[in-house]
């Protein structure tokens, strides 16, 4: 189905000069992500800009809210096809509240061979949904997502209906958000997602089709729907851009940061570009701040541990110690510097003693990031686990129902209960009012496309001789507790489901 150019909406947002405005160029600057909100009485007016934005789009990044996700101990389980059996019972019984989609296009007409600079366009939404079905919904997502400010009244009032499983008849040529999806899937763009078993298995019983039962199956179709490939920035930035921590605010904030030195440096870095809205759009833009740190403190003694790790807090808003990421991410590359530096005197005094200065010691070698997380130790992994699971079942603890199965060895979100406002060092995080936290499906989609960008560009965008960017992520999705990730591919012992089968010659039969 294609677009109307001529519509003023979408005329906009297909801007490329004139219509787009630059993102950050220094550190001092405030971005101003423009978040398109799309609800029932304006999704047919922004329709023709969602269909445009993701046809042309390099990559798209995708993030939900959920009304929740049942027994976090299954959710958790050591055998991986016993968890996917728990969420596909979650997902059949659950319902998606919030859809964010992040649409970015590389900009390869930019002279960054001479700057440096890879520019993308980012186009934001976040869908309010109403499920038109029985669902169950969990207090304790309702008080996470209230506390950032999701708003229920608007849901149910202005939520786009849509139904769950298999399809009713012929809805390919329908304006819903079913449609939307099958748009998504034939794009043929790479689908990103954070820590995103869960995304996808929601989307798919949202979206598609009624789940297949075995995981072999749901992978096979999965290699079918995304043939471009899904990435995963959780498995990006752990196991590739070796973060300390790799819960979705830290991720974003630290690539932020390191983007800015590199174009400090003159390195390849990534710029964004924002459109210009008409005027009948502002209405519905909501614009979300980015900070860029233009301060950095010293090693403070007051982070929250559990917050630094783990990205959530049992305590939320009233804990007494900071949950500031920039503090975090301070502290993190100080003490890494400090082992750094600890680990240069020793190598030093050894060589010194043994008069061999031209040898490398084992201890150099392993130079890398600080152990905050365990990935490889299975029995740490585990027990970490069960304590995770123990303190989500704790009356204090309030999150997304997402992030309390995120919390294995490594939390994985945009940040627990409690994203904190601007704070002064030393003191609490004051409870942030309705809507100023960061976590929204919207932009937890575009901090989602924003990491992956820049690891594109930091590990650099050629493709392997099969085609494929960033080869080492591609098809590989986290898997909390373990240290291997669930690789998508189809194995020789699983076949497409039936109801994949029959959706796929009807998506491509009526494209």
């Amino acid at each position: 189905m294609a677009a109307d150019r001529g519509d003023g909406a979408a005329s906009a947002l297909a801007t490329s000069d004139g219509g787009v405005s630059k993102g950050i160029k220094s550190e001092e600057q405030v971005v101003q992500v423009p978040v398109v909100d799309v609800q029932h009485d304006n999704f047919k007016e922004i329709w023709p800009s969602l269909l445009l934005a993701i046809k042309t789009a390099s990559f798209v990044a995708v993030d939900t809210e959920l009304s929740g996700l049942g027994d976090r101990k299954s959710l958790l389980n050591q055998c991986i096809e016993e968890r996917y059996k728990a969420v596909c019972q979650a997902a059949r019984t659950r319902s998606i509240l919030s859809l964010g989609l992040a649409c970015f296009k590389q900009q390869p007409e930019k002279p960054c061979f001479l700057s440096g600079e890879h520019f993308y366009l980012a186009q934001v939404f976040n869908l309010t949904l109403l499920c038109t079905e029985e669902y169950v919904i969990e207090p304790k997502s309702v008080q996470f997502l209230v506390q950032h400010g999701f708003n229920f009244n608007r849901q149910y009032a202005q939520g786009i209906p849509y139904h769950k499983g298999n399809d009713k008849g012929d809805e390919s040529q329908s304006q819903s958000v079913r449609t939307l999806f099958l748009e998504l899937i034939r794009a043929r763009q790479p689908l990103v997602l954070h820590n995103g078993l869960i995304d996808l298995v929601f989307l798919y019983q949202n979206f598609y089709a009624q789940l297949p039962e075995s995981l072999g199956s749901f992978t096979a179709d999965l290699c079918e729907m995304f043939p471009a490939g899904i990435y995963d920035t959780k498995y990006a930035v752990e196991f590739h851009a070796r973060f300390v921590a790799s819960y979705l605010e830290y991720a974003f904030r630290k690539c932020e940061r390191e983007n800015g030195k590199q174009r400090a440096a003159g390195n390849p870095h990534l710029t964004l570009q924002f459109c210009s809205y008409p005027s009948s759009m502002r209405a519905h833009i909501d614009y979300r701040c980015c900070r860029s740190p233009t301060v950095h403190y010293p090693h403070p003694t007051n982070i929250c541990d559990n917050f630094s790790a783990y990205g959530w807090c049992p305590l939320g808003p009233q804990c007494p110690r900071s949950h500031n990421i920039d503090l975090i991410i301070d502290t993190d590359e100080a003490m890494v510097e400090d082992k750094r530096r600890r680990r240069r005197r020793r190598e030093k005094r050894r060589k010194a003693l043994l008069g061999l200065s031209g040898i490398q010691t084992s201890g150099e070698a392993e130079d890398g990031p600080p152990v905050k997380q365990v990935c490889g130790d299975a029995l740490k992994a585990e027990e970490t686990e069960q304590e995770a699971v123990d303190i989500t079942e704790q009356p204090g603890c309030e999150e997304d129902g997402k992030n309390d199965v995120e919390m294995g060895p490594k939390a994985t979100r945009s940040g627990g209960p409690a994203v904190p406002t601007l704070e002064v060092p030393g003191q609490a995080s004051p409870k942030p009012a309705p809507g100023d936290g960061l976590h929204r499906a919207g932009f937890d989609a575009f901090m989602t496309g924003y990491v992956m960008a820049y690891v594109r560009v930091n590990q650099g965008t050629q493709s392997d001789s099969s085609g494929l960017w960033l080869p080492d992520c591609h098809n590989k999705v986290y898997l909390s507790g373990k240290s291997v990730p669930l690789t998508v591919a189809r194995s020789r012992f699983s076949r497409s489901s039936k109801a994949h089968t029959q959706k796929m010659k009807l998506a491509w039969g009526s494209s």
